[in-house]
């Protein structure tokens, strides 16, 4: 549907002259994160002393990329004369799902109970970010590592629990 979304995008730039950008996010995440995402429910799980489910066997890989850094590709998306072009915007490193649990362990200080799933029907294996055109044409440098970034979302999701949000 991304994609589909995205050739109905070029379609209209090029058959009516709308000023259109496509942007492809790669594994956004940070305070505020949907709560059905994992890195939320990682960290509630964490939080909580619950069991962990993890999809598949937890060495695929993402691309993940902390949400002021995607905010940051948009904006720098609106500049003139990158209409009708598509940029990947990622957070520069692929991580493996064990990896990020691992630094989730150290920011929480508590061990994860893992329980591993089938993965899931569609799930890509793995995924990575080549910014490269992102880099050349809009500037585009994720400025947050996904440690700096867990620890922000981490410190949500503390608050959040602590004052009935979620």
């Amino acid at each position: 549907t991304k994609l589909a979304g995205e050739h109905l995008c070029q379609l209209y730039y090029r058959n009516y002259g709308l000023h259109v950008v496509s942007l492809r996010y790669f594994t956004v995440y940070g305070p505020r994160q949907r709560p059905d995402m994992a890195f939320h429910r990682f960290i509630r799980s964490l939080l909580q002393g619950s069991p962990l489910r993890i999809y598949g066997d937890g060495e695929q890989t993402r691309d993940f990329t902390y949400v002021s850094d995607a905010v940051e590709a948009n904006l720098l998306a609106l500049r003139e004369g990158v209409e009708g072009m598509v940029f990947n915007i990622g957070g520069g490193s692929r991580v493996s799902l064990k990896e990020a649990i691992k630094v989730l362990e150290r920011i929480t200080g508590r061990q994860s109970q893992i329980i591993y799933d089938r993965p899931q029907k569609g799930d890509v294996r793995h995924t990575f970010a080549d910014t490269s055109r992102a880099q050349a044409i809009l500037g585009f440098s994720p400025k947050i590592p996904l440690e700096e970034g867990l620890l922000k979302e981490v410190e949500w999701v503390k608050m959040a629990l602590a004052s009935g949000l979620i």
